[in-house]
């Protein structure tokens, strides 16, 4: 096993097991001021990228959790909790650090990270939330959402509600597009002449950008990563060393 890879399966149950350690500890408090307008803004909904790690099987107080590798579709009722000072600073699942002022929650199965929309059944408050953490352990509760957002729902003081969770995932309407960015130059004359060579040469479009007072040459679209990264190798292993791969959601 690769150092790297041990660090971080080390630090995973490092995070793990002080999130089953700090349930052991007595009622967690509130903050002592209330969380701002703008700290109860819903989180913005993201294409992030899923953490691989916090989403193993994992053992917390004697029992065991197998996370979902897809959200999508997903809805659940149940009793929510909150969290605040006696979590405020520590890591979360995936690495970051929980501040009870961020619209954020937790959650034991749910990807890391995630978004739902959480519905207070009482009064019909809801509030968007990033899901970043594992929890709560307890049997009775399904999600534990900052306090910050609990704030927002308007159970801060009563401690738990009875929420609906609604996952919310973003779909792709164009296919995610590559490129690869070769060269870039001011003199258009050069840039073009390149650009015949290398689309004759690589069967590829070699579109031209104007950006910066610079004409940038790409290769693509390429919808094949795999084919991306070997036109890609190709071109670095010649005399274009500072060739990269660029995303897009739509042609250039």
């Amino acid at each position: 096993m690769k150092p790297i890879q041990l660090t971080l399966i080390l630090f995973v149950l490092f995070t793990l097991a002080a999130c089953s350690s700090r349930y052991h500890t007595r009622q967690d408090k509130a903050p002592l001021r209330a969380p701002t307008q703008l700290e109860m803004r819903d989180a913005k909904v993201t294409n992030e990228a899923k953490s691989v790690s916090a989403g193993r099987p994992y053992k917390v107080l004697g029992k065991h959790y197998a996370p979902i590798s897809d959200e999508k579709g997903f809805v659940q009722e149940g009793t929510a909790s909150w969290y605040g000072r006696k979590f405020h600073g520590y890591y979360t699942s995936n690495g970051e650090t929980f501040n009870m002022f961020d619209m954020t929650a937790a959650h034991k199965t749910l990807p890391l990270p995630s978004f739902v929309k959480v519905t207070n059944l009482a009064n019909n408050k809801s509030a968007i939330v990033r899901v970043n953490d594992r929890g709560p352990f307890h049997d009775d509760r399904i999600i534990d959402l900052s306090y910050a957002a609990a704030y927002k729902l308007g159970y801060h003081l009563q401690g738990t509600a009875q929420v609906k969770i609604e996952a919310i995932t973003i779909d792709r309407k164009t296919p995610r597009l590559t490129y690869v960015q070769v060269a870039a130059a001011s003199n258009e004359t050069n840039v073009q002449a390149l650009a015949t060579k290398l689309a004759g040469q690589f069967n590829l479009g070699a579109p031209i950008a104007y950006e910066d007072n610079l004409y940038k040459l790409r290769l693509g679209p390429i919808l094949d990563d795999q084919k991306a990264q070997k036109v890609l190798k190709t071109l670095q292993e010649g005399e274009f060393n500072k060739a990269f791969l660029l995303y897009t959601e739509q042609e250039l």
